[in-house]
């Protein structure tokens, strides 16, 4: 995401996420699972600035790069536009579109597109004058996104960013096991 005046990255949706103060953030293979991408698009992604990971980006080899849940809802809507033929350059044209406007909750807004532009939409209202304008072909339910989302990485790890060391945070008892043979 693009950084602010202080060098830090701002929200998606004008709205700065609890995983963010408590740094639980999800690896970036993790991350690709949910989003349904490679890694090297996250990767791509990451260093060109079009979603950067706003838990624990990377900071030379080695590191690893921590995505909170709105980079991961963001990386699967970038996904989305892709897979209907929405250029990547349109997309980042879109993706600051939206950063600059900010919006309340993600969950209300539909992104139509021609397969050229994209629109934000955050009413029905404006979704049917779009489509009657014959300027709609597609559209991405972003609430439904996050729901795909939220039950993706359901089944998948997180963990904690410290002080540059990682605490893996979950239930599985073979994971757990592995924390406490890595840290003793």
């Amino acid at each position: 995401m693009a950084p602010d005046d202080g060098g830090h990255q701002t929200a998606l949706f004008g709205l700065q996420e609890a995983a963010l103060s408590d740094g639980v953030g999800y690896r970036g293979p993790t991350a690709c699972s949910a989003a349904g991408i490679t890694y090297r698009q996250l990767d791509y992604w990451a260093r060109t600035s079009l979603v950067e990971p706003s838990v624990r980006p990377a900071h030379g080899s080695g590191t690893q790069r921590l995505y909170s849940f709105r980079d991961i809802l963001m990386l699967k809507v970038v996904k989305r536009l892709l897979d209907t033929g929405v250029s990547l350059q349109n997309i980042r044209t879109a993706v600051n579109h939206l950063r600059e406007r900010g919006v309340a909750d993600p969950t209300q807004i539909t992104l139509m597109s021609d397969g050229t532009t994209v629109y934000a939409c955050t009413s029905p209202d404006e979704v049917v004058d779009l489509v009657q304008g014959g300027q709609g072909v597609f559209g991405i339910a972003v609430g439904r996104v996050v729901r795909e989302v939220e039950g993706s990485l359901a089944e998948l790890p997180s963990e904690r960013a410290e002080q540059g060391k990682a605490a893996a945070l979950t239930s599985d008892e073979l994971a757990a096991r592995r924390s406490r043979r890595t840290t003793a």
